[in-house]
């Protein structure tokens, strides 16, 4: 199962995965024919933003090597954990990912365990998106995910049920934290724990 998935990266197919929120979509992240396809099988708009999804902070810096200062050290707090962070991408990397502002880039560190992240941590980084049709709800078991996609997909792999709460979006780009999106991390506690470390600085 883990080395199928795995399998599937390597070739450029996208993969169905259970994430640390919902079940996602995923491919790999330096190749821009396997986004298009993850695209292409969720049927998103390919002007759409997707995260890229490392299997902890120090590979995530391999990734996007420019990333330093503020946002960084901002991002290492609040990562791992079901969170998307907005960073700057001063080097305008993984630009079919990144939607029509190169400059900035979303980035997770999942809390994993279990077959999610045995593939994640055998194969480094991905880009993700929730494994369903855009608009429809974001699947916490693996019958959920729809089924042109699962049959679409290069390996499916069963984490059993999931908390279906999608991440949290946090905009670290500009001079103060914004959220973009309240999931599975409160807003108000995502702001405290950004400002009590400022304070402390």
């Amino acid at each position: 199962m883990i080395d199928e998935a795995v399998t599937a990266l390597r070739a450029g197919q996208p993969v169905v995965l259970p994430f640390d929120t919902v079940y996602g979509l995923a491919a790999d992240p330096y190749r821009e024919e396997a986004t298009r396809r993850l695209y292409g099988l969720k049927g998103r708009d390919p002007e759409q933003p997707s995260a890229l999804v490392a299997f902890d902070f120090d590979y995530l810096l391999e990734c996007v090597p420019e990333l330093r200062g503020r946002a960084a050290s901002l991002a290492r707090l609040l990562l791992p954990g079901p969170l998307t962070l907005i960073l700057p991408n001063p080097a305008c990397r993984y630009r079919w990912l990144t939607g029509p502002n190169p400059e900035t880039i979303g980035v997770r560190v999942p809390q994993l365990d279990g077959p999610g992240r045995d593939v994640l941590e055998r194969f480094g980084a991905v880009v993700a998106t929730s494994a369903n049709r855009p608009g429809e709800p974001d699947p916490k078991r693996l019958d959920e995910v729809p089924p042109e996609i699962r049959e679409g997909a290069g390996a499916t792999i069963d984490g059993g049920e999931l908390p279906g709460t999608p991440s949290t979006v946090v905009d670290l780009t500009g001079p103060e934290p914004r959220v973009l999106r309240e999931g599975a991390v409160p807003a108000e506690d995502v702001l405290r724990r950004l400002d009590a470390a400022v304070r402390s600085t």
